[in-house]
Parts: C-alpha cells; sequence; structure tokens
C-alpha cells in the first residue's frame, strides 16, 4: 500500500503559527503536491518494479547529506518516505527492524532514506529532525514514526509534534527557531522535487534498488527476493 503525495483529506488549521509555517513552505512543494495517487502496491514474493532508473545517476549527493546505515560498500536500499504516510511507519516499526538484524547490521545494505513530504506537517517534522543534527536525524525519524498516531493526526499537531521530538533533546525554542529558517524548509523540499523529477514518485514509501523503482510497502520477503541474488552472501 502507498500513501498518495497529498493527503486524501485536508488537515484543520491548528493555529496560527503553523499556518504561517504552511504559507512558507507551500510553493516549495506544490508541484509534489498537485501528483495523483498511485494504485495500491500488489504483494507478491518477488514484485515487479514500476519503472526503471540511472542507480549512479539516483544516488549522486542531493541538498542534504544523506541520511543512511549500513556499510558504504553494501547494496544501495533507498526509500523515499512521508513521515505523516501510515504506510511508511508500519514498514518503519515492522519491517526494518528485521532488515536491519539481517541486511544492514551484516554490512550487505547500505539503508537510505529520503524525505518526501506530501505536506507542510511533513516538511515541519523533517526539518526538525534535521534540527537535532544531520548525524542524528534518521533517529529522530524512526521516533516520530514510532509516535506518529499522537501527532499526525490531531486538529493542532504543532505541539505535539514539538512534543514527540523531546526524546532527542529538542527543545521548544530550538523547534520554533527551527522552524523559521528557510534554508532548511526549502532543502527538505527539495528533496521531495528531485524525486519527483527523478524517479517519477507517485506516493509513499517507494524504494530504489538496483536501479528498479518500487512503488508501496514491501514486505521482508519481498525484500529479499529482490536482495538475495544482490548481495554478496
Amino acid at each position: 500500500m502507498q500513501c498518495p503525495p497529498a493527503p486524501t483529506f485536508p488537515p484543520k488549521e491548528p493555529d496560527l503559527t503553523f499556518a504561517s509555517f504552511r504559507r512558507l513552505v507551500f510553493a516549495a512543494i506544490l508541484s509534489a503536491a498537485s501528483l495523483a495517487a498511485q494504485d495500491a502496491f500488489a504483494a507478491t514474493s518477488v514484485p515487479e518494479p514500476d519503472r526503471t532508473v540511472d542507480m549512479a545517476a539516483v544516488l549522486k549527493p542531493g541538498t542534504l547529506p544523506e541520511l543512511s546505515i549500513g556499510d558504504l560498500a553494501g547494496v544501495p536500499v533507498i526509500e523515499y518516505g512521508s513521515l505523516t504516510c501510515p504506510h511508511c511507519a508500519a514498514f518503519s516499526r515492522e519491517v526494518l527492524p528485521e532488515l536491519r538484524k539481517d541486511y544492514i547490521d551484516t554490512g550487505k545494505v547500505r539503508f537510505i532514506f529520503r524525505e518526501f513530504s506530501r505536506n507542510p506537517l511533513d516538511v515541519a517534522a523533517f526539518v526538525l529532525a534535521r534540527c537535532v543534527g544531520d548525524d542524528k536525524a534518521f533517529a529522530a525519524i524512526e521516533v516520530l514514526f514510532a509516535e506518529q498516531d499522537k501527532w499526525a493526526f490531531v486538529d493542532k499537531p504543532l505541539e505535539p509534534l514539538i512534543a514527540a521530538m523531546r526524546p532527542t533533546g529538542l527543545t521548544h525554542d530550538q523547534a520554533m527557531a527551527c522552524l523559521k529558517d528557510q534554508s532548511k524548509v526549502d532543502a527538505v523540499a527539495a528533496v521531495g522535487k528531485r524525486a519527483v523529477n527523478e524517479i517519477k514518485m507517485n506516493g509513499t514509501p517507494t524504494f530504489v534498488i538496483d536501479g528498479k523503482v518500487y512503488g508501496g510497502e514491501l514486505t521482508m520477503d519481498q525484500l529479499r527476493a529482490i536482495l538475495d541474488p544482490l548481495v554478496k552472501k
């Protein structure tokens, strides 16, 4: 399953501060938010890719340092995810730990997470994750996925979002200052824009492995079927 680029329901305006932030990022993510939703990804033991891309081009550095775990020599697995997407959160909670144990921690795979913002709340969450430091942002994103139900689907999400970031050490004042950093807002939005242009992103999660694009949540069995022929035994 996939989450569409834009929410299927319009979020209520949380408060004046967040309303200002929404206006700040609206132009930056307009092109991504206007995409049509993709049909649900059919689960098969050996999934067929949606399309192929130039993997070397996709792996080129972007506007922000990569959020990655695993050996640099491992097979690259790129996930484009949204912090307000339930399917992305399910992958983070249910599949990624097993992928980490069997493939990432063993040096077979280098897992790369790239931010795809479907809405202004995504941008805010990703900006806050980056504000704790690029070296800590991946862990912060995992925290936000774990706490997704507490902040992503509420009427006024800003304060619950900042509260969800407390385990990372980010204070309320630091968070508010960070959300006003236009350069970070633009850089986060640019990651999603690049994905739209480069791999024709149309929903989250989307994975790129060995030059093949897989739209939708992948199971561990599907990942094994894709990865086992590629990794060093």
